[in-house]
């Protein structure tokens, strides 16, 4: 199977230069590729591998030992001095999201044991990335407890089983890259901060640059192979490159001055702990190895900055990554030690005059539209069903799940054997356990399954009435603001959530359920008011994203929470509409809350009406603050 060249690939320089610097280096620790679908991240990745130096093992070593420098806990050693060697490419080990723990660090090798009874260990996929690159494609959507390991490893440079009558621990180094579409959720903290580097890829807006990356791809499919001998030179410079810069990275100087610039630019980006000081410092130097440069400059610490820094500088749920590339400036200066004027960059890093931001968005809203941005969020107390529900694994309602605490038994076919529980209904019946040698046949065993409750995800879907009713700058900043805080609240228990909105004539999902509130929460800022009110075909839109999403998801309960004054008018019978559509809302066993924004001293009560046909709390948005429609919400999901 032949691998896309890597030097063929156009565009994404910062992706190649990071992935570059952890072949030289790769204590550096890897590359989180942030981008969206499309962008020929997991091409770079696969095609950067085959450029890596090959390695020298340990020939009979099922765990990549170096000959030189064995791992004294080796399971396969100890290696004697005059054991055989071996060299062979370097191993790219690919980790599927939905791979199992025991895949992952090894278990019992099972077929030895069934055959001769004996215990022992299969490696994993730490083990046979050791020495090489673990690649996990959409890192993002990895199970906790996967990302548990991953983060002991990391850390430890070890994996260690305890389990199965296993007892085993090996090294495991290896150089951690993951790609991840940022609108399908965030990273946990603690294994972003694992991730020595981190790059965001865009597909260009260039006509041709565009021309020629789909010119390149038909070619390669069409032919592989001759395509890939047409750019083999290329291949073969650049692994050549990389080679010269791993010999002459131990040569490498950073000076006492360089060091310092490193500590005052990240004191100055406001980045947690040490391990920024530690990357970026490890990434100058590769950057100065692969320049040809026996000692670190200010231009080194400059690309090492923007490369390992933004993931870690200290910034709010819903602020987008990045660095100011002109305080970076400013910080390091020349090399000659002097600060950068003002006018030495007129671009200010790239994209300062705001062209990056032109488009069709620039146009703005219509004229009978006002946008208006939220004040800041609340920090919302936990939103929590009444009922225990049937279990979507997650962070916040009580939920029927497989890990959790034990809260009872059941009789079923599902679920892990509760063994006290087993043993005490069969012993419970007549003539359960008899002696060993009598005629007497006893009964099967009772199985009791274990009733296991622990916490679950939601889809909070918000369906947000953006009509002309709702355009008073203060009423709309004040339903923003509550909403924006119950997406903060959604970001910190990694739930799904949704946008629908309805005004003019019709309704809009402008955002399906996702797992990525910052875009759910950029979409909210710039969502415009105006025009008049199809709340029936409001409700209409959010019923049938729930009911799409229960078929895509069926454990994961959704709560709907509509924000209207509840004055319908698209149409002359647009109050009754609205109304059977609620009736349609409620059938569909909807958990829902309306938080009414009717304002003045005589009202309606149109919202309230609606709030009943929906069986919904019903809330005044003037009389709540986001701690408050939390406390609204807590148990309607269930």
């Amino acid at each position: 199977m032949h691998v896309y060249p890597f030097s063929a690939v156009v565009g994404s320089d910062d992706l190649a230069l990071a992935l570059t610097l952890c072949a030289v280096s790769p204590a550096i620790g890897g590359v989180l590729v942030r981008g969206e679908k499309g962008t020929a991240k997991s091409t770079m990745v696969r095609a950067q591998a085959a450029l890596l130096p090959q390695v020298t093992v340990v020939a009979d070593c099922r765990f990549g030992c170096a000959p030189d420098a064995p791992d004294p806990a080796c399971p396969d050693g100890p290696h004697p001095g005059g054991a055989p060697v071996l060299t062979r490419p370097a191993r790219l080990v690919e980790l599927p999201v939905g791979a199992t723990e025991d895949r992952v660090t090894g278990s019992l090798h099972l077929g030895k044991a069934l055959a001769g009874g004996t215990a022992e260990y299969e490696p994993g996929l730490l083990a046979l990335a050791h020495r090489g690159v673990l690649y996990v494609d959409e890192v993002n959507l990895l199970h906790d407890h996967l990302v548990d390991l991953l983060l002991d490893a990391a850390a430890m440079g070890r994996s260690t089983v305890e389990r199965d009558g296993v007892s085993v621990t090996h090294a495991a180094r290896f150089v951690l890259v993951g790609t991840m579409n940022p609108e399908e959720g965030e990273l946990r903290p603690q294994l972003l901060d694992r991730f020595g580097l981190t790059v965001e890829v865009a597909a260009p807006r260039d006509p041709v640059q565009r021309a020629e990356i789909v010119r390149r791809r038909l070619a390669f499919d069409a032919d592989p192979e001759a395509f890939v001998a047409q750019w083999s030179d290329a291949e073969a410079e650049l692994s050549r490159r990389i080679a010269d810069a791993r010999s002459r990275l131990p040569q490498v100087r950073l000076p006492d001055a360089a060091l310092v610039a490193i500590a005052e630019v990240c004191a100055a980006f406001d980045v947690d702990g040490m391990r920024a000081d530690l990357v970026t410092a490890k990434t100058a130097v590769a950057h100065a190895a692969w320049c040809g440069r026996d000692e670190v400059t200010r231009d080194d610490i400059a690309v090492a900055a923007k490369l390992a820094l933004p993931h870690r500088r200290r910034r709010n749920p819903f602020d987008s990554p990045g660095m100011d590339e002109q305080t970076l400036d400013d910080l390091l200066g020349n090399d000659d030690g002097e600060p950068d004027g003002p006018d030495d960059d007129p671009g200010g890093g790239g994209g300062s005059d705001g062209s990056e931001a032109a488009g069709p968005a620039s146009a703005g809203p219509s004229a009978e539209a006002t946008v208006t941005a939220p004040a800041e969020p609340y920090r919302a107390r936990l939103l929590a069903a009444d009922r225990t529900g049937p279990g979507a694994a997650g962070r916040r309602s009580r939920a029927r799940t497989t890990i959790g605490r034990t809260v009872g038994e059941h009789s079923g076919d599902t679920g892990p054997i509760h063994l006290p529980a087993t043993i005490r209904a069969t012993a419970a019946r007549p003539c359960a356990f008899v002696a060993p040698g009598t005629a007497t046949k006893a009964h099967g065993w009772e199985l009791r399954r274990k009733v296991i409750e622990g916490k679950e995800a939601n889809l909070v879907l918000l369906c947000v009435d953006a009509s002309g009713s709702m355009a008073a700058k203060a009423r709309m900043t004040q339903v923003k603001t509550a909403i924006l805080s119950l997406l903060l609240d959604a970001y910190r228990r990694r739930d799904t959530v949704g946008l629908v909105t309805f005004r003019g004539d019709r309704a809009q999902l402008l955002l399906p359920p996702t797992n990525s509130v910052d875009v759910a929460a950029a979409r909210l800022r710039e969502l415009p008011a105006g025009g008049r009110t199809p709340l029936a075909e409001g409700l209409a839109e959010a019923a049938e994203t729930i009911r799409r999403h229960r078929l895509r998801d069926p454990d994961r309960r959704a709560l709907l929470v509509v924000v209207t004054d509840g004055r319908a008018t698209s149409g002359s019978d647009a109050v009754n509409r609205s109304l059977d559509a609620a009736d349609r809302v409620a059938a569909q066993d909807i958990p829902s809350v309306v938080l009414d924004s009717e304002t003045g001293r005589f009202r309606m009560g149109l919202a309230q009406r609606l709030a009943d046909r929906l069986g919904a709390e019903y809330i005044r948005v003037g009389d709540v603050r986001a701690d408050a429609i939390t406390t609204a919400v807590r148990g309607r999901a269930a």
